[in-house]
């Protein structure tokens, strides 16, 4: 019995030596790893793409310092132009190879469905091409951008609108998941900039006749709108024709502007024969973008190889390197160095076979699903890969931890001529800015160097202009009898002008879009309409503005909206005015009686002061009494004019004494004064003083009929409305100024300063009594929904400052 437990436990030894034996050493890579690539090889990209991985997996089986002696086999599928079943079935055939991981696919469409086969087959996907921002590590954990995401560069086309203060762009897109979420994610960062989409022109993935004719209606629509900023996100085979058919439209012209995706940087840098062509005619001034690939040594070397490459494996002819060949051969030796990273770690390829496959065994030798095995350490292998860090063509490569390439940065492009000019760069941490390298500050106000537009102008457009078939505004002009140097209607035709027309003329000049209108008169011409009645119009919708000389009150306010003021008019009182004629006596005229007897017993005061002081001391004030009272007068008399001959001696004296100096120098110079204005200026008087004075008489009063004046007067100044008299023109207001209130006239009138500034210009026996007694301006009037108007029209009437 010893003898058999000594030999159990020799065996349970060994067994566990070879257990930790086992785990302890590294298992042999294979000599063999399979690697698939879906592509549309018919496709710009796809081309480009298919001899740039192939060229990658040549460089990598020859270098001896990565894989051990692992060679790749690439297996590629040809999806031609679809981006759906044939996608799933190639996916499909590529894991009946044991495939560990798959290069691509080409287009975001198809990445979103075999996401869902490599999710369960555990199969890391490694597309090169698939920008949908839509595509996240959160939903499907196997798909590896090795690209940049469409959400950065939506991002660098929000910062551009920005650049150029324009609102509202229309977005023309491929109406498939890579249009739709890439449209998307601009809205989201127009939003940021409090820009918007005004429009969404969806185009079908159909390259046929039926398509084109569905372009030109998606075009000719567009070029009715207002906005004239055009954001084009499509795939390079349909992108050249729509500009063609906007060339073809008169869509290419100046005033528009055309922010293209990379797809057009895409085809110029695979057809260098584009720029010979017609066809460049259709770009010009286009703004694009293309993903930026900085200068190395490595890079060049790769370019200086391509034309070789490219002439030996393709029939139809030697085509230039683009964005995307550079990021697949950078996506090949990604995937080697983790599938390096890998096999040192230990990992082994193991595929196990779904029993639930075998009831779809395929018949004969086209599909066999059955055999189609789950790779068992997919997940290592897609934290390998997420974990490299290096340097290759495209710049450093290292995955953020949403699986996005770090530091994306575009290059901003100007299609100029038969070439391209690079005007800017973008990157995610600097936003704009015109150097290669990031900017330190870290903002992006260095913005972009000189941009050539379509219609080869320098001016910045505008980015809107009203559209064709849009309504013109309905502005209200009152039809007044009077003052037609502010509003005036030519007769016999639909034309206004004067003051307020001309404001309001040029500043719909400095708008930076144009505003069609129309004006249409309100009121029989025969009697000034009410300006209440006026801006009820408005607020029914019968108008959607007023202009014209509409003062700017509180309750105003509460029912319309008002312009900045671009005219002040407070109320003033109008009176008639005599003018005071200089005769022997103006002397006396600079003080009043009241004013001469104040002063008289003032001067006889200050001299019985002194006498009283002085008499004691001072023999100067002693004498008879007829003496003494002649010195009292005489003493304060002669300080008026030189030095008295009396002496003061006390001190209380000279203290009085030095007292009414000052007095009397203040008397002497406010005389002088006056008299000198007397002498000077025309004197004009008037028995009405001010409104003040007005308001306490019984006096009859005129005013504007229409104006605000009738209700300011009775409910702010409580004058009793029997007092109040309308009147019409300037000839009433004369007439009823030179009857008086005696005669059937008015006492005075109370109208707005600008008005009572051209009534007086010609009538000189009237003016402007007293002060201006409200503080109001005129304005436009218009609602709330023509807001974005008003600002506008704030800004400027502040620029133009009438």
């Amino acid at each position: 019995m010893s003898k058999d437990w000594v030999l159990i436990v020799f065996v349970i030894f060994v067994s566990s030596s070879g257990i930790l034996f086992s785990n302890n050493v590294c298992a042999k890579p294979p000599p063999n790893v399979n690697i698939g690539a879906i592509l549309a090889l018919n496709s710009t990209i796809g081309k480009v793409a298919k001899i740039a991985i192939e060229a990658a997996v040549n460089d990598v089986n020859s270098d001896s310092t990565i894989l051990s002696g692992t060679k790749l086999n690439i297996s590629m599928q040809d999806t031609k132009l679809s981006t759906g079943f044939l996608g799933i079935i190639d996916s499909l055939l590529l894991m009946e190879k044991d495939t560990v991981a798959i290069i691509g696919p080409q287009y975001s469409v198809m990445a979103h469905v075999i996401s869902h086969i490599a999710n369960e087959m555990q199969v890391p996907l490694l597309s090169f091409a698939a920008t949908d921002p839509t595509l996240t590590s959160l939903q499907f954990p196997y798909f590896v951008r090795t690209t940049q995401s469409d959400l950065y560069q939506m991002s660098a086309v929000a910062d551009v609108i920005d650049q150029f203060q324009w609102r509202d762009v229309i977005a023309i897109f491929i109406d498939d998941d890579h249009g739709r979420n890439g449209v998307a994610a601009l809205g989201d960062k127009l939003a940021e900039k409090r820009c918007k989409i005004s429009h969404k022109a969806a185009l079908k993935p159909d390259d046929t006749n039926v398509n084109k004719e569905e372009m030109n209606s998606a075009l000719v629509k567009i070029a009715l709108m207002e906005s004239r900023v055009i954001v084009l996100h499509i795939y390079p085979s349909f992108g050249l024709e729509v500009l063609h058919i906007a060339q073809s439209l008169g869509m290419m012209i100046s005033g528009y502007v055309w922010i293209v995706t990379d797809w057009l940087t895409t085809a110029l840098d695979s057809d260098p024969s584009l720029a010979t062509t017609s066809i460049m005619n259709d770009m010009q001034g286009v703004i694009t973008l293309r993903m930026h690939t900085p200068d190395s040594r490595i890079k060049s070397n790769f370019e200086s190889r391509w034309p070789k490459l490219a002439h030996q494996n393709n029939d139809e002819g030697p085509f230039g390197l683009n964005i995307f060949g550079l990021y697949a051969y950078d996506t090949v030796w990604t995937l080697a160095y983790a599938l390096d990273a890998f096999f040192r770690s230990g990992g082994t390829l193991k595929f196990s076979n779904d029993s639930s496959l075998n009831t779809l065994r395929g018949d004969g030798d086209t599909l066999h699903l059955d055999a189609m095995g789950m790779f068992l350490n997919g997940s290592m292998l897609l934290q390998k890969i997420l974990e490299v860090n290096r340097t290759g063509l495209t710049g450093r490569i290292e995955f953020s931890q949403d699986g996005n390439l770090m530091n994306p940065s575009y290059e901003i492009i100007n299609v100029i001529g038969t070439g391209v000019r690079r005007i800017g760069f973008w990157s995610n941490s600097s936003g704009l800015h015109t150097g290669e390298q990031v900017p330190n500050h870290g903002n992006s106000s260095e913005g972009l160097y000189g941009v050539i537009w379509p219609g080869q102008t320098t001016q910045t457009p505008r980015g809107w202009v009203f559209a064709n078939n849009g309504k013109q505004l309905r502005i209200g002009v009152p039809l007044r009898v009077s003052y037609h140097e502010f509003v005036s209607r030519t007769e016999g035709t639909d034309k206004f002008s004067g003051y307020c027309i001309d404001v309001f003329t040029a500043a719909l000049e400095l708008l930076p879009y144009p505003v069609p209108n129309k004006f249409i008169p309100f009121g029989d011409g025969k009697a000034n309409p009410l300006n209440s009645l006026l801006l009820q119009r408005v607020t029914l919708g019968e108008f959607d503005a007023v202009v014209g000389d509409i003062t700017i009150t509180t309750n105003r306010t509460k029912i319309v909206d008002f312009t900045q003021p671009y005219i002040e008019s407070g109320l003033v009182v109008v009176a008639p005015i005599r003018k005071m004629k200089s005769n022997a006596w103006a002397f006396l005229r600079p003080f009043t009686p009241m004013m001469w007897l104040v002063t008289g017993m003032f001067f006889l005061a200050v001299g019985a002061v002194v006498w009283i002081l002085e008499r004691r001391l001072n023999d100067d004030f002693r004498g008879t009494p007829r003496r003494q009272f002649v010195t009292i007068i005489w003493f304060s008399f002669s300080t008026l004019f030189f030095a008295h001959r009396e002496k003061t001696v006390s001190t209380l004296g000279r203290l009085v004494l030095i007292i009414w100096l000052f007095v009397v120098l203040i008397l002497n110079s406010s005389y002088i004064a006056s008299l000198t204005s007397i002498l000077t200026v025309e004197q004009l008087s008037s028995p009405i003083k001010g409104i003040e004075s007005l308001a306490t008489s019984n006096e009859r009063i005129g005013y504007l009929r229409g104006s605000f004046a009738e209700n300011y007067l009775t409910d702010e100044l409580n004058i009793h409305r029997s007092r109040l008299v309308p009147l019409n023109d300037p000839s009433e207001y004369e007439k009823a100024l030179k009857d008086g209130a005696a005669n059937g006239g008015v006492a005075a009138i109370i109208d707005e300063r600008a008005y009572m500034e051209l009534f007086l210009a010609s009538r000189c026996e009237f003016g402007i009594v007293g002060q201006e007694f409200t503080k109001m301006g005129w304005g436009f009037v218009s609602i709330l929904k023509y807001a974005s108007f008003l600002i506008l029209n704030i800004y400027i009437f502040k620029k133009i400052q009438f």
